[in-house]
């Protein structure tokens, strides 16, 4: 009988996406599932607006906000400090979301992590 408790791998390929997100648990320990979401959203759609984001991911303004607060630099009164991920700059009445160089070399971090 096989031991419950064993600690053996039966997906290669599932354990290497597992250790790129753990890349982003180093950067805050408990990282919320929906902030992992937007930053993979924001990492593949460089660029966006945060509308686009809002419709693709189902999410209302005020998360998509707190999350990209969050991503960002912080915003006042909030216990969490800013990761420094990305960027938000206001276009008119939009928003327009970019990956940082941190950003971007957490991509390819994970990207190594996953791919080689």
């Amino acid at each position: 009988m096989a031991d419950p408790l064993a600690n053996q791998c039966t997906d290669d390929d599932l354990a290497k996406v597992h250790q790129a997100f753990d890349l982003l648990l180093l950067m805050q320990r408990e990282i919320p599932g929906q902030l992992v979401s937007t930053f993979l959203y924001i990492a593949s759609h460089d660029g966006c607006h945060k509308q686009a984001l809002e419709q693709e991911l189902d999410m209302t303004t005020a998360s998509s906000s707190r999350n990209t607060d969050w991503l960002s630099d912080g915003r006042m009164g909030v216990k969490h400090k800013g990761l420094g991920l990305i960027t938000k700059e206001q276009e008119g009445r939009r928003q327009r979301l970019r990956l940082t160089s941190k950003g971007k070399a957490l991509v390819r971090q994970m990207k190594s992590t996953i791919y080689g």
